[in-house]
């Protein structure tokens, strides 16, 4: 028996799908702890993509139970939409796909008074998807979120969405001057996605800790990254939920004393999405090329990724936060054919040199990097399956990264496709 939790290393869109994906050959459940449709995990199988934004990424191998926990907010219309466009493409969802209960429901007015405060905010807007994320988390913990299973129950869901949305409609009408919502419209529409997703809601806690007792392999499968964590993250401008590995056990009712490795995921650079600090951002050629070459776009939102440096600092604070065990390294093959690269070591601010991570967004955003200079390679590294056929000076860059961290890279990803990858260890 092993269980792997999946966590993201930097600001998301490390790569994370595409590795959940090749371990879930191995595993029996693959199980996401936090999040919601604000994800984008891209998985390339046979040249077919599949970008999947609340199921599992298991769900693309037949006969792996797949479980969307408690921690995870969810909008029944991009999960309905998500189930049928699967099941077009001859994946099964009915007899793989499991709810739990506790999860709670992204509701109309979470999108509606998401919209309305960041406009008001103008410039300082944190960059949200827009979907309802943050507000939803909002009502869980004020305690009137509406859960999956208030849902199963229609009495108890119209009453709670009577007392919401008579709030919601004073804010609406009276602070953000727009139109209200209407209750009796949101009821049927929400009732019809009941009916749809009754069949698939269940007492997941149950049910994982069942398999783990059993001795099965079981995946956690983490959406964004460490720095998008709302207690850890570049706060204010982060995600809504525990993204780091800590939030597993949280987010699907799994005790800590359960889990056996966290494998972080880091792409050979560094990108993010949105606003926020991005100490190796580059705003030049080389950050254009990395882009364009890496197709550095957001899988949910189609926004163009910034790009920059390996960041070791942050790499450091991700490893001691989440507890890695190693490091699945990916995009490797983007940095082919560049002359030199540059790994971030630490930051400077007003004379004084910081090795470990900076809590201060004012020293984050008005820091300069400190780089150490190393070679980088001509060659190609797409599709190679050894460590050993890697051209020497990507060698010598993982092998740095491992110094550096005092870590193990235990995967390497050479592409988008499930197969060009390199596994140096095995997780179960």
């Amino acid at each position: 028996m092993s269980t792997v939790v999946i966590v993201g290393t930097q600001w998301g869109d490390e790569g994370k799908g595409k590795i959940v994906d090749f371990l879930t050959e191995k595993a029996d459940v693959v199980a996401r702890y936090q999040g919601g449709h604000n994800a984008g995990h891209t998985v390339v199988i046979n040249n077919e993509k599949y970008i999947l934004h609340l199921i599992p990424s298991g769900i693309l191998h037949k006969g792996k139970k797949c479980i969307i926990g408690n921690g995870v907010v969810i909008a029944p219309d991009a999960l309905i939409s998500e189930i049928d466009g699967l099941k077009k493409r001859g994946i099964d969802t009915d007899n793989n796909l499991l709810i739990s209960k506790n999860a709670h429901v992204i509701m109309p007015y979470h999108i509606a008074i998401e919209k309305e405060n960041e406009n008001k905010k103008g410039n300082k807007k944190i960059g949200t998807t827009g979907r309802g994320i943050g507000p939803s988390y909002t009502d869980k913990v004020a305690r009137h979120g509406i859960r999956m299973l208030d849902l199963l129950t229609p009495d108890v869901f119209k009453e709670k969405l009577s007392s919401n949305i008579a709030a919601i409609n004073f804010l609406l009408e009276n602070f953000y001057k727009t139109a209200p919502l209407n209750a009796n419209a949101i009821y049927d529409e929400y009732m019809q996605y009941a009916e749809r997703l009754s069949r698939y809601i269940t007492d997941t806690d149950v049910i994982i800790n069942n398999k783990i007792d059993a001795g099965k392999n079981v995946l956690f499968e983490g959406a964004q990254g460490t720095l998008l964590d709302i207690d850890h993250g570049t706060y204010p401008f982060v995600t809504s939920s525990n993204t780091i590995a800590g939030g597993a056990c949280i987010g699907l009712g799994v005790g800590p004393t359960k889990i056996n490795k966290v494998l972080g995921i880091a792409k050979a650079y560094t990108t993010r999405v949105g606003e926020g600090p991005f100490p190796t951002e580059l705003k030049d050629e080389i950050g254009e090329e990395i882009r364009k070459k890496g197709g550095e776009f957001g899988a949910t939102t189609g926004r163009p990724r910034r790009c920059g440096w390996l960041d070791i600092v942050i790499l450091k604070y991700a490893m001691r936060i989440n507890g890695l065990t190693g490091i699945a390294l990916t995009k490797m093959d983007i940095l082919d054919g560049m002359d030199k690269l540059k790994i971030c070591v630490g930051y400077k601010h007003n004379g004084r040199l910081y090795d470990e991570f900076p809590k201060e967004t004012v020293v984050l955003e008005n820091c300069e990097p400190v780089y150490e200079e190393v070679e980088g390679w001509k060659e190609s590294t797409i599709g190679i399956k050894e460590f050993d056929k890697l051209p020497l000076n990507a060698k010598k860059y993982i092998k740095k990264i491992e110094e550096m961290l005092k870590a193990e890279v235990q995967i390497i990803s050479t592409g988008q496709k499930r197969d060009e990858i390199i596994v140096l260890k095995e997780q179960f």
